[in-house]
């Protein structure tokens, strides 16, 4: 029971590319929990770029609609437009363009 409890608060914690920098690249930024297309995802953002982590269990997901679905819950978190996103299923890090967002 312990094990299970701590491998489920493990899915929420600083991962992946930037969880290397002091606290993880991300560990000061608020977390937003945002669903968009069925998946839920956990945003932070910090200067241009922002991470989604994917929280929700999901069979054997696509990266293609995950990458579309993580980028709409960035751009709603940011209010920025989203030049790309890379990453996996569980993780995804998105570009921001918030300059060209805010002109239109």
């Amino acid at each position: 029971m312990v094990f299970l409890n701590f491998f489920m608060a493990a899915c929420t914690v600083q991962q992946g590319h930037f969880a290397g920098a002091p606290h993880g690249y991300f560990a000061d930024a608020k977390a937003t929990r945002v669903t968009s297309g069925g998946s839920v995802f956990d945003v932070r953002l910090r200067g241009n770029l922002a991470e989604a982590i994917r929280i929700n269990p999901q069979y054997a997901p696509r990266l293609g609609p995950l990458r579309a679905q993580a980028a709409q819950a960035m751009a709603v978190v940011s209010d920025c437009r989203v030049k790309g996103v890379l990453g996996d299923q569980a993780l995804m890090i998105g570009v921001l363009d918030c300059a060209s967002s805010k002109d239109t």
